[in-house]
């Protein structure tokens, strides 16, 4: 006969009942992992997966029971979210290692050799929190599952088999105005990312100083979701399929958002873990004591390393890389054109239009050039434009040819045509709305 629900929803199984139910396949994961004196061959995709499904719906379940508030179970709960962020990241780096083969990137033996001793630190830790966490279930006096999982439970998502490439992957099919949108967007964002320059290897002082407060979950999380974002939306628009055979450079692209968005996954686990169980911030004696027992079986420092030396340093390293494919591929597949404006009056290519002009190419990331009696100028620098001003001037020229980007030659004529944003005597005048951006 089934239990019945109270009018209220709570169900009237004990919280001893439900706490046995929810630890049940999580202990089961950690009688498993005791058995073994090595992670090598032991954290496959799917264990890891059982990890983060099992701690997740155990810390839930004690975190609506009010575990963060009891001194018995607080730290019961401590490991169980020590597990599901660790699971999280090591899922992440996992992936990673098992797409390598596929993905057409610089540098890929260097960044296999450090992914590998990151996973080993995750796996190496959940391994060293196994028999704590059947310690303090036991002590807790949660009974044991009578069954242990076996490797057979486990086995890797990997095989020899390849399944026929059968859908046509020509360039023809591609919608071109997706294609130099994502281009875009991603330069857009990897300038946004260099304020995280990486310039060399951060000692243990440096790091402390950089995280959180200029590394942080939340900073990291926002840049994930915007690559994210990105990868979706290339994923739906520009490669429906596969990307293993076809243009080059578009799966060039697409195998520097995969890295890099995993590498942001990897770093917003552990420096949410970091941040929320590992920094001293709580005055109780019960979250000092749980921050110090975990500090000792997930060593803080190596944690931060990991984060920084190698998840922020590759993070930079492929938005570097990555810039040159978007390029490329912006390049290829922008409209080109041309557009004859006059100069700004009466003071020419000073520094106010220079500067609004070299704010719209940059904006759109294609090439333009600024044509004055047969010489090209970079429409992007601000410099080369007032390099062109002067032979303007000299020249008594009164109009310009602008070639490239069409997106971009758009909006010159437009800036144009309210003489670059300033009246005659040079002060500046309110920009259309559709040049709003350049404010």
């Amino acid at each position: 006969m089934e239990a019945q629900t109270p009018e209220n929803g709570a169900c009237d199984i004990t919280f001893g009942e439900k706490v046995r139910f929810y630890s049940a396949d999580y202990l089961k994961c950690f009688i498993y992992l005791v058995q073994f004196e090595s992670p090598h061959n032991i954290f496959t995709k799917s264990f890891f997966s059982k990890l983060i499904t099992t701690s997740h719906l155990l810390e839930d379940f004690l975190d609506f029971h009010g575990a963060k508030n009891n001194s018995h179970w607080y730290f019961y709960r401590e490991l169980a979210a020590a597990v599901r962020h660790l699971g999280l990241s090591g899922y992440s780096q996992k992936h990673i290692v098992n797409r390598l083969v596929f993905y057409d990137i610089d540098s890929k033996d260097e960044f296999r050799k450090q992914g590998e001793f990151v996973l080993e630190f995750m796996t190496r830790s959940l391994m060293k929190l196994a028999p704590v966490i059947i310690e303090e279930a036991a002590g807790l006096e949660i009974p044991m599952p009578e069954t242990a999982y076996t490797t057979e439970d486990f086995p890797g998502v990997t095989t020899s088999e390849v399944l026929d490439y059968d859908f046509e992957d020509e360039e023809k099919d591609l919608q071109r105005k997706h294609l130099v949108w994502v281009a875009n967007e991603f330069l857009s964002i990897a300038d946004d990312f260099d304020t995280y320059e990486f310039y060399e290897v951060y000692n243990k002082e440096e790091i402390r100083d950089l995280v959180p407060s200029r590394v942080n979950e939340v900073e990291i999380r926002r840049f994930e979701m915007l690559v994210h974002n990105l990868q979706s939306s290339f994923d739906t628009y520009v490669i429906h399929g596969g990307y293993r055979y076809g243009n080059r450079r578009l799966k060039q692209l697409r195998a520097y958002f995969s890295i890099i968005f995993h590498l942001l996954q990897i770093m917003g686990r552990l420096l949410h873990f970091y941040e929320r169980h590992l920094i001293e911030v709580g005055y109780k004696q019960a979250y000092k004591m749980a921050r110090q027992r975990l500090s000792a079986l997930v060593e803080p420092d190596m944690l931060l390393d990991c984060t920084i030396n190698f998840g922020l340093y590759y993070v930079n390293h492929y938005f570097s890389s990555g810039r040159e494919a978007a390029r490329q591929i912006l390049s290829d597949n922008v409209e080109r054109d041309s557009v004859t404006v006059n100069i700004p009056q009466d003071l020419g290519f000073h520094a106010r239009p220079s500067l609004l002009v070299a704010k719209i190419v940059q904006n759109y990331g294609g090439q333009v050039d600024l044509v004055v009696d047969g010489d090209r100028f970079d429409a992007s620098s601000v410099l080369d434009i007032q390099w062109a001003g002067g032979k303007i001037q000299k020249e008594k020229i009164k109009q310009v040819v602008f070639e490239g980007d069409a997106r971009a030659l758009n909006d010159i004529r437009v800036l144009a045509s309210v003489n670059y944003g300033e009246d005659r005597m040079g002060k500046g005048i309110p920009l259309p709305k559709s040049l709003q951006y350049l404010r």
